[in-house]
């Protein structure tokens, strides 16, 4: 009996998230954790839930996710665009809902690096005339 199973990546920042989606009652485990205890804060846990709650999905799967890389909001990030991702291969109908909301875009913001004779990205060192 083969387990139907949709698999999509997700990126934010420098985290990258693999995210596989099960039929199941909408269990989601994150890096072998659940999703409880992996994120603590209340507001990361709505940016996860988001695609699933635009296409009425929240208790269709079981949702194992992988992720390595950055911070927890990088990676919550991260693992929205994968499940938005895979909820479009699940029924492409759902990709005209989750674009509209601005979830199957790539969020390209990243940190920019560090600049020779800075102390940072883009401040200089003080200024001194004599």
């Amino acid at each position: 009996m083969a387990i139907t199973q949709f698999y999509a990546t997700g990126r934010r920042k420098s985290s990258v998230a693999r995210v596989y989606l099960r039929p199941g009652k909408g269990n989601i485990v994150i890096n072998r954790t659940p999703v409880e205890d992996y994120f603590n804060r209340d507001s990361i846990k709505l940016i996860l839930k988001q695609p699933l709650a635009l296409t009425n999905a929240l208790e269709d799967f079981d949702i194992l996710v992988n992720v390595h890389g950055g911070g927890k909001t990088g990676q919550a990030g991260a693992v929205r665009l994968g499940i938005a991702r895979a909820l479009c291969e699940v029924n492409p109908e759902n990709r005209a809902v989750l674009k509209k909301n601005g979830l199957l875009t790539r969020d390209a913001r990243k940190v920019e690096r560090k600049k020779y004779g800075q102390p940072g990205a883009r401040k200089k060192f003080q200024f001194s005339k004599r």
